[in-house]
């Protein structure tokens, strides 16, 4: 009868020579691979892609401002990339205010545009002191002008939905295709009476009403007013086409 011998182990994992003919001989299992050079590639391909998507949400002045420091064929890319972009915003930018709401033209202005765009409705408080609903009405026309190809619309909860609490106010309901898609009850999902553009900016990209690598949502607030300059003149330069046809 074979007697079972007790092989001394100190570490099994120990880069040993030992070790190595125990693993060879099937005493001790395979040395799993090191994850370094996976951590090692990780990183590697990070630093590729940032260096790759550094000019992402420069606007046409910052990559023009960027002509002596980068390459020409580079830079020209995304000059190119930024003038589609604006093309496209300014054919599909055809809503750019809020829309107050009747509840008889609710099913039409709503739920059969959202088979167009994305309609977003702003259920408001009916008072007056209710700060967050305030505020809400303020950062909606400021979204409405900036992304004029998502319907912003506006109506006072209780005419809306009968019986509606009050303390649910403000409430964001987001439609797509003829059905909510999703839901904000107050503003404390986001950040409450702090709650900036931007917050409702990650909302937008959040549910697919904004691309995550839209210029819009992207670019630093302090380059806003050069873009829209820029949206206007682009706009300008279509009519002129247009003229000609």
């Amino acid at each position: 009868m074979d007697i079972p011998v007790n092989v001394p182990i100190d570490d099994p994992n120990a880069d040993t020579e030992w070790n190595d003919i125990l693993r060879k001989h099937g005493v001790i299992p395979e040395k799993p691979p090191s994850p370094t050079p996976i951590i090692e590639e990780a990183l590697q391909n990070a630093v590729k892609r940032a260096q790759e998507n550094r000019l992402e949400g420069k606007d046409l002045d910052e990559l023009d401002e960027l002509e002596d420091e980068e390459d020409e064929a580079f830079l020209d890319k995304y000059r190119q990339q930024r003038l589609a972009e604006l093309s496209r915003v300014t054919r599909t930018s055809i809503y750019n205010q809020v829309y107050p709401l009747q509840k008889p033209d609710y099913f039409k202005d709503v739920t059969e545009t959202s088979h167009k765009a994305f309609v977003l409705v702003h259920l408001t408080s009916s008072l007056g002191t209710n700060i967050e609903s305030r505020l809400l009405t303020e950062l909606w026309r400021d979204l409405a002008r900036k992304f004029g190809d998502v319907k912003f619309c506006e109506m006072r909860a209780d005419l809306c939905i009968e019986g509606y609490p009050e303390r649910n106010t403000p409430t964001i309901l987001v439609y797509r295709d003829g059905d909510i898609k999703k839901q904000v009850v107050t503003l404390r999902e986001l950040a409450g009476t702090a709650t900036t553009i931007d917050d409702l900016q990650q909302l937008l990209v959040a549910v697919g009403a904004v691309d995550v690598n839209d210029y819009r949502a992207l670019q630093p607030r302090s380059s806003e007013n050069r873009e829209s300059k820029n949206v206007r003149q682009t706009k300008s330069r279509d009519d002129d086409d247009d003229d000609w046809d």
